[in-house]
């Protein structure tokens, strides 16, 4: 896939975020119930609202449901990696995606199912990945719907949209529900579901400095540098460290994992590299709940999950539920990665009935800002 020209990066010069650039069908071999496969680039925003073509992949269903049971779900699986081969858009091209469970079952309710990549994977030369910072990833979600609705050619049908994601994909739906009233509030959002979802990233500081989670720390340094400039990995990282990260962004989440077992601190300048005046600061802009969303928002979490703390969970819930959030809870006796297989039947059906209602109105006014948003918008 290296040497796909469709994944080049085109001149985005005139293009508003939201916009399709380019498509083309595609064949996905594991997925029985797509009726049609579209690879896509299209427009979005960084986290300082600079535009940058996007890719992902919007599957279609084999029968779409009647109208008031039918959807457009944004779909994001968890961390994948920084980089190497872990794009949805192309690993269900290849035929190795590890996660089809949720997307054959949100396919056989006739839904379309979109996955966004991620900043930084699929598109050539973008990495690495932004790994951990929530709201980059909401503006990859809400301009993959825009370009779906605006873009006729896919086929697909006119729906309200829903968005579900998974440990940092969930990051990324929540903080998509927290931008959607200021970002995109033309689009007919109706619910969203979250797993796994932690709202403060210090919670992950102890699963992420060492034992089996150990990589994905030096990959939360790795992709929060991305997404801000203001972060310097070298004031936190010896000169091995800085090496290691450079590897890094290269690898898929299993790479990571296997190449950087060490604890985080092994590749630092201190123990702990977060209790840093400039580290602390991002991990506070980064931290959900801000602002409530206005849909219904779905948390769910496995009581033995190790990577991301069930208390740290909860914790996401009571905040949503301080900022008067329409937030719901269930736990499940399962680990990480047993709750996102166990949940998906409960997901849907929460999602299904949140397609039925009404959308709800933004309270406040569209041009107010996001805390730390600077003035000037796309």
């Amino acid at each position: 896939m290296n040497n796909d020209d469709f994944y080049d990066p085109p001149e985005l010069d005139g293009y508003q975020p939201g916009t399709m650039v380019r498509t083309r069908p595609v064949f996905v071999p594991q997925l029985t119930d797509a009726a049609g496969a579209w690879q896509v680039i299209y427009t979005s925003t960084t986290s300082r609202s600079e535009t940058f073509a996007a890719s992902g992949i919007v599957l279609l269903p084999e029968a779409v449901a009647d109208p008031g049971r039918t959807a457009i779900l944004v779909y994001c699986p968890g961390f994948r990696g920084l980089g190497g081969v872990c794009a949805p858009s192309q690993m269900l091209a290849v035929g190795t995606e590890p996660d089809i469970t949720a997307i054959e079952a949100a396919l056989a309710r006739g839904w379309v199912v979109a996955i966004p990549d991620g900043e930084g994977l699929g598109v050539t030369g973008r990495g690495p990945h932004p790994f951990l910072a929530a709201r980059a990833g909401g503006r990859v979600v809400l301009d993959l719907a825009r370009a779906i609705y605006r873009d006729a050619n896919l086929g697909a049908a006119v729906a309200p949209f829903v968005a579900w994601g998974y440990a940092d994909g969930g990051r990324a739906v929540a903080a998509a529900g927290e931008l959607h009233p200021w970002y995109a509030p033309e689009l007919d959002m109706r619910g969203i579901a979250a797993g796994a979802v932690v709202s403060d990233l210090a919670a992950l500081a102890p699963a992420f400095s060492r034992g089996v989670s150990a990589g994905l720390g030096l990959a939360a340094l790795v992709g929060l540098s991305r997404a801000y400039s203001t972060l310097s990995l070298r004031h936190v990282l010896t000169e091995d460290g800085m090496a290691a990260a450079e590897a890094a962004q290269h690898l898929t989440a299993a790479e990571l994992l296997a190449r950087f077992p060490q604890p985080l601190a092994y590749w630092c300048r201190r123990p702990d590299p977060w209790n840093d005046h400039w580290w602390r600061r991002v991990l506070a802009l980064e931290t959900l709940a801000h602002t409530k969303p206005h849909v219904p928002l779905h948390l769910y979490h496995g009581s033995d999950d190790v990577i991301v703390p069930a208390q740290a969970g909860r914790r996401a819930l009571i905040a949503y539920r301080q900022r008067g959030t329409q937030v719901d809870w269930r736990e499940y006796h399962d680990d990480h990665r047993a709750t996102a297989a166990s949940a998906t039947r409960d997901v849907l059906a929460r999602l299904g009935e949140d397609i039925g209602d009404r959308p709800s109105r933004p309270s406040r006014p569209i041009d107010e800002r996001e805390p730390g948003e600077p003035a000037s918008r796309l």
